[in-house]
């Protein structure tokens, strides 16, 4: 007696490589579900049957796709193409610092230490460069945001002076930042050079006035990463979008790391 068999269509196949270059034949439903010949005559059996034996049928089948699909396109590349670690820069450690930030906060080094940090340099007064890399890292507050205070940002004002902590909560609350994550500091002028024009290599030279009477300081626009341990490992040119996405990379790849 002739016995139920598998329909095998080569038209119901798919083959693509996926990242690695690897190509995978993925079935679809149709190779694994089995169909009864026309010929066939076995004994009588009910429909509620027939459809209980075919829904597990269709469920083994369905897990079986599933299986052939997940593990060459997902578990292998995970495996085999763990992207290389970047090979980053150790500029040396931040010092201690003692400054305060936009709640009025003390922030030392301790801040820093076990936590990725992005660092910028701005201040509230600027009319041209400081909103625009405020921005900019609003939208790193964004990109990070799945991997919660792992990665953590810090505004730290090259006009001491002037930008009380009031004044630095009116600016961060233009560009939302979450106090849990992004903070914004400022002490007394003396403090604060050394830290900025040391190892952070950002000018803090007062080279005019705006229209408005606001000084003119010479900083740069670069962004900084600093480790868990408080080494500062990259300077971004802010003014380059693939720099930024590069850091973004850093800081996720530097979270990962003990």
């Amino acid at each position: 007696m002739p016995h139920p068999q598998r329909r095998l269509d080569n038209a119901s196949t798919s083959s693509a490589p996926d990242r690695c270059g690897i190509w995978t034949h993925t079935p679809l439903l149709t190779d694994a579900v089995p169909v009864a010949s026309e010929s066939w005559q076995g004994p009588s059996v009910s429909p509620a049957a027939v459809r209980q034996v075919n829904g597990r049928r269709v469920l083994l089948a369905l897990a079986g796709v599933l299986l052939a699909t997940v593990i060459p396109a997902v578990v292998l590349p995970t495996l085999v193409c763990r992207e290389d670690a970047p090979a980053l820069e150790d500029y040396g450690a931040v010092p201690e610092f003692a400054f305060v930030d936009h709640l009025g906060q003390p922030a030392s080094l301790a801040s820093l230490t076990g936590y990725v940090t992005i660092v910028n340099f701005i201040f509230t007064r600027c009319e041209s460069v400081c909103p625009v890399s405020s921005m900019k890292m609003e939208r790193l507050q964004a990109r990070t945001a799945d991997l919660g205070a792992k990665i953590k940002l810090l505004s730290i004002s090259v006009d001491p002076a002037y930008d009380t902590p009031e004044r630095l909560a009116t600016y961060a609350a233009r560009f939302k930042a979450d106090p849990g994550r992004w903070r914004f500091l400022t002490g007394p002028v003396d403090a604060v050079r050394p830290l900025v024009e040391g190892p952070f290599m950002t000018s803090m030279m007062v080279v005019g006035q705006t229209p408005s009477g606001a000084p003119d300081i010479a900083h740069n626009e670069h962004f900084f990463l600093v480790d868990k341990h408080a080494h500062i490992r990259g300077a971004y040119d802010s003014t380059e979008v693939t720099r930024l996405d590069l850091l973004a990379r850093h800081a996720r790849y530097l979270s990962r790391q003990p």
